[in-house]
């Protein structure tokens, strides 16, 4: 059996942590209440943290259908392609009761995303390139011939129409936090990601380069479109210029796909490469055990962690200081629950009932081991 690359684990636990950071700036309102290096700190996570997240998906599904795809075993495929199914079914349910709680949920994406995934698992790598680059250009169709702000109060973040059978097709394929189309991207460069041998020097700095690269490319001409064409214009105009050429995850245009993309994609690479090099050491053991925990921490940073800022009226109207003070307060507990937690069990509390679930043969086999 393959070991475990740790610094996958590495990298989501950085996601979670950006995650948590862009979700509590959300909801406790802090709007640009703050010092400006916090604000331009906590604004680079933004649309990043949630995109690692997808691209360590995508990696996640390369490398658990790995040996089916290498033998070419259709049963194998066949069970692998099962299992993903009633993942994205399971993640798909849980995320809409979990949207009801907070809007903007990632999970009932995800089970779309992993829904169409399972249908690629075979798919060559330069044709899941094409259907990256394909998703992203039929984006910037979809919103300059539809109305991208469609039923969207931006002052409150709320959708109206969520629960309608046409807002929540649109919320999720098209203008929505985490659309599927061009989010869907994201899983499959991830899947890309998946098929290289990341353990290999070379391989994880050619990653680290090309996304750093394009990142920062992205990130350059992002900034030369907007001056250059906000210099004469005026205030609606300058909205649209920055909303076609800028890199905010909202609408998720070219520019934020690559700049996203190519920093997710380095981040991993560098996570994989601290793993390797200082593999089992003890300052790495936490974050390590904490990307163990991702689905858990995700989900316990809303129910949780939403709740007991609501019960001490802490929802809305804060400063950035007061948000980053929450933030660390979860990311410090949910570190210390994840490395406790696995001292006793295999996985996390969710990570085995998403495995129990849906894939009992394989969960009960482990169990008895």
């Amino acid at each position: 059996m393959n070991r475990r690359i740790a610094g996958y684990d590495i990298a989501r636990a950085l996601a979670i942590f950006g995650m948590v950071l862009v979700n509590y700036k959300i909801v406790m309102g802090t709007g640009q209440d703050g010092p400006r290096w916090l604000v331009l700190l906590a604004g680079l996570f933004e649309g990043r943290a949630a995109a690692t997240f997808v691209i360590l998906t995508g990696i996640g599904i390369s490398l658990l259908t790995r040996e089916a795809r290498v033998s070419n075993d259709p049963v194998r495929l066949e069970n692998n392609r099962r299992t993903l199914l009633r993942r994205a079914a399971l993640l798909f349910l849980a995320g809409l009761l979990h949207t009801s709680v907070f809007s903007a949920d990632i999970l009932h994406f995800y089970g779309v995303y992993i829904a169409v995934a399972a249908l690629m698992l075979v798919t060559p790598t330069r044709r899941l390139w094409v259907v990256s680059g394909v998703l992203v250009m039929a984006f910037v169709v979809m919103a300059l011939t539809l109305d991208y702000e469609r039923s969207w109060n931006w002052e409150t973040l709320e959708y109206k129409d969520l629960w309608s059978p046409a807002g929540t097709v649109r919320h999720l394929i098209f203008n929505g936090f985490h659309p599927v189309v061009p989010w869907l991207a994201f899983l499959l460069v991830g899947m890309v990601l998946g098929r290289q041998d990341m353990r290999h020097r070379g391989t994880r700095r050619r990653v680290f380069a090309w996304g750093a690269g394009v990142a920062l490319a992205a990130e350059s001409l992002s900034w030369l479109c907007v001056h250059t064409f906000t210099r004469s214009a005026g205030p609606a105009d300058e909205a649209f210029v920055v909303a076609i050429f800028g890199t905010a995850p909202m609408p998720p245009m070219p520019f934020y796909m690559l700049a996203a993309g190519g920093t997710a994609s380095a981040v991993i690479a560098a996570s994989v490469a601290l793993g390797e090099r200082y593999q089992g050491a003890a300052l790495l053991r936490p974050l390590v055990a904490t990307g163990q925990l991702a689905l858990t921490l995700y989900v316990a940073h809303v129910v949780v962690g939403m709740s007991v800022l609501d019960a001490m009226g802490r929802l809305g109207d804060q400063t950035l200081p007061e948000a980053m003070a929450a933030i660390s307060v979860f990311c410090v507990v949910g570190v210390a629950f994840s490395v406790l937690w696995l001292r006793r069990f295999r996985r996390g509390p969710l990570e085995a009932t998403m495995r129990a679930l849906t894939d009992p043969k394989q969960y009960s086999e482990a169990a008895t081991k």
